[in-house]
């Protein structure tokens, strides 16, 4: 590897951290760079900062990749004093602490290792601020890859945090040589946004599914259902925002088809696994209750997540309105999966556009508890009747990480003269 042209990566999500699928775009970056002569340099944040952590993905790192972690803390949990921290000690997030010592940790990188670029990973703005940082000390191209929108009319919520991410997002799109987005909605904001900025700084590359895991996943996979007999299993496996996947008409919908016969507990089980929320949502199930039907489920290492989604009878999908211009990264792990998907998402989002694109049949507006319910009661019906399917293994095919890959090498090299 020592020919290959040198990264360096800043990446918050970055194992041992056992978040959903939102880790797998810098870990599958990684994992192929060197196939496109390109070598890459990881600095993430010590494992401290972490709420939660686990071993099964380290071993997807590639063997001898460079990874230095810097000192950070999590304010909320760190710095708190009875649970309570001052509003600006967590701008532009709770991780705003690794900032100095990512810096500096990063700085020594690039007079150790020589990188020609550097990268950086959003959502955690912490990391963008790093990558700027060290743009403005070295001198490198700085690719900023924001892959969703860091600030939209009324996002985040915050005033303050608002006004801290847009300072950012300003800077960012002034330094860095490439602004990078997982959508062409996306891509299109923030051209319109900024329009001062040369066209061609602007570009899209999408998230994906990662074939090895899928496989690896597949390997002794069991062919029994997770359900019993006779009971349909649906399955959401991620985080679940309160407001921008607000499950609370959906879980109205389930409590009006129970009330009126529809379903009931023996024949529909409904997986919510490690929402983010449980706290807020458990009294919800159990008011309306729903809660032989609604399950909540803890987190599990990625791959039995992935077996999960295999053996599930249909996968569910939530969009708010407020992320029209986003896309989940696990809907490309839907797509190959292969299974019957409920999406729950604005019909006007780019979401609900590529999933009927791809022959998705049953969508329903996510804050519309009348049409959740139709669409699921008729979804249902379909699945016993056989009348469903999932997303088509070759259109499936045309979204794998390792192309994604391809696509950042081809970027990567126009900074090479």
């Amino acid at each position: 590897m020592e020919n290959n042209k040198r990264l360096l990566m800043i990446a918050y999500h970055f194992p041992p951290v056992r978040v959903s699928s939102g880790i797998q775009r810098t870990l599958k970056f990684c994992a192929y760079l060197r196939e496109f002569g390109w070598e890459p340099l990881v600095l993430t944040v010590s494992p401290h900062a972490y709420e939660i952590t686990s071993p099964d993905q380290l071993g997807e790192i590639p063997p001898g990749v460079v990874v230095e972690r810097a000192f950070g803390l999590d304010t909320s949990r760190h710095l708190a004093i009875r649970g309570k921290y001052l509003h600006w000690m967590a701008q532009p997030d709770r991780w705003v602490s690794w900032w100095p010592a990512a810096v500096w940790t990063g700085m020594k990188m690039i007079r150790k290792y020589q990188p020609q670029a550097i990268m950086s990973t959003f959502p955690i703005a912490t990391a963008h601020r790093i990558g700027l940082s060290l743009q403005k000390r070295s001198g490198l191209p700085w690719v900023a890859d924001f892959r969703d929108s860091m600030t939209e009319q009324g996002y985040p919520r915050d005033p303050l945090t608002w006004r801290v991410h847009r300072r950012l997002e300003e800077e960012a799109v002034r330094h860095c040589a490439k602004a990078v987005f997982t959508t062409v909605p996306t891509r299109d904001m923030y051209a319109e946004r900024y329009p001062e900025i040369a066209a061609d700084r602007w570009t899209v590359i999408e998230n994906g599914f990662d074939e090895e895991n899928f496989r690896d996943a597949e390997n002794g996979l069991s062919q029994a259902p997770l359900g019993q007999d006779g009971q349909l299993t649906l399955v959401h496996s991620g985080v679940l925002y309160p407001k921008e996947r607000d499950p609370r008409p959906f879980f109205a919908a389930i409590s009006q088809l129970k009330n009126a016969g529809k379903i009931d507990g023996k024949s529909l089980r409904i997986v919510l696994r490690a929402t983010g929320s449980d706290g807020l949502y458990k009294p919800m199930l159990d008011e309306l209750r729903i809660d032989d039907i609604v399950h909540l489920e803890p987190v599990v290492p990625y791959r039995e997540a992935l077996q999960e989604m295999l053996r599930a009878d249909a996968l569910l999908l939530f969009q708010g309105s407020v992320c029209n211009h986003q896309v989940p990264a696990k809907i490309y792990e839907y797509y190959r999966a292969g299974k019957p998907i409920l999406a729950l998402a604005d019909p006007a989002g780019i979401s609900a556009q590529m999933l009927r694109d791809v022959g998705v049949r049953d969508i329903a507006d996510i804050a519309d508890q009348s049409a959740i319910a139709t669409t699921l009661e008729n979804m249902l019906d379909a699945m016993r009747r056989k009348a469903r399917s999932g997303v088509a293994r070759e259109a499936a095919a045309l979204n794998s990480r390792k192309s994604r890959t391809a696509e950042l090498a081809r970027l990567l090299d126009q900074f090479i003269k």
